[in-house]
């Protein structure tokens, strides 16, 4: 699973926890009460408050307890809240803060997926963006930074491509994430990505990506196999310079993932069935010539993710 020996930057807690459920939070200082306040005007009125001194918490944050999971989804609609929050067993928890390493990482993974799949745009085999969709269980609550998937039948909702990108996120979080999306029956695939936090307005300087799928078998305690690993930042654990080049950090997603459960077009002829119900001539016309989608005679395959360019839009983005 995910290497946990990172030698990011971890947060102090105050020892504070908000909730409009309950009242169970007591600061022990009277400046507690402050940020215990402004940190609840993130749940109470969607406003992220820089007086709440975000940057002394420790992740995953209690933003709020006896919360139901309609109301936790009511409250992320109405205040248009994204990957940073998820529901889990009644209590709403802060996992990401906004920044925008995490923001410009998942933009330029997903400009390359949707670059490499263009190909497909406008026919049968288009790959959808599925975005943050908020999915559920029966414990938990929770939307991925990006996800992908193609035109499946309405009781496989699941995505076939998850990408989770951790910044503030703690690796031990992002692997129970990881657990989530690969559960018997979700995602097929997923990316996560970790970048360690930095001062404000500094680039990056370390970042690692893990590639998992469930094509390559199931292990002990029905965990999902790493598929692909390495550094794609500027610096190794060590701090030592680290240069990559275009085409040597590589994510490869195979076409029979990605297309994992897809949908044939309802235009295919169906088999000649002779007690059959006559056909409603309202209905479209059956193409009898029509072939099953080769989404291979489309897009690559597999389909490469360069993470050389993940990396030159991150630090593009901090070239003032």
């Amino acid at each position: 699973m995910l290497s946990s020996n990172a030698s990011f930057s971890s947060i102090n807690s105050i020892r504070t926890r908000t909730s409009s459920a309950s009242s169970d939070a007591v600061p022990e200082r009277k400046s507690d009460y402050d940020y215990f306040f402004y940190r609840n005007l993130w749940w109470d009125k969607g406003e992220f408050s820089e007086k709440a001194k975000w940057e002394e918490v420790t992740l995953p944050y209690v933003l709020a307890k006896g919360i139901a999971i309609d109301d936790y989804e009511e409250r992320v609609e109405k205040f248009n809240i994204h990957r940073c929050w998820e529901w889990l067993n009644g209590e709403v928890l802060i996992y990401e803060l906004p920044s925008m390493p995490h923001e410009i990482c998942i933009s330029a993974i997903v400009k390359q997926i949707n670059r490499q799949c263009g190909n497909a745009d406008g026919t049968d085999a288009e790959i959808l963006g599925t975005g943050s969709t908020r999915t559920r269980d029966i414990n938990r609550g929770k939307e991925a930074d990006a996800s992908f998937r193609p035109k499946k039948l309405a009781n496989r909702p699941w995505p076939n491509l998850v990408v989770e990108v951790a910044y503030t996120e703690t690796l031990d979080h992002a692997e129970e994430a990881l657990k989530y999306w690969l559960s018997p029956g979700r995602a097929h695939d997923c990316i996560i990505v970790k970048i360690d936090p930095v001062p404000q307005d500094r680039a990056p300087v370390r970042m690692r990506a893990w590639h998992y799928c469930v094509s390559a078998g199931r292990g002990t305690r029905n965990t999902v196999p790493l598929v692909t690993t390495f550094e794609f930042g500027t610096q190794d654990s060590t701090g030592a310079p680290l240069i990559i080049a275009q085409g040597q950090c590589i994510i490869n997603i195979s076409l029979s993932c990605l297309y994992h459960d897809f949908k044939q077009p309802d235009s295919l002829a169906p088999p000649m069935d002779l007690f059959a119900p006559p056909v409603d001539p309202l209905a479209p016309p059956v193409d009898p010539s029509a072939s099953p989608i080769q989404p291979q005679t489309l897009l690559p395959d597999p389909i490469p993710l360069d993470f050389f360019f993940v990396q030159h839009n991150i630090r593009k983005a901090f070239d003032y």
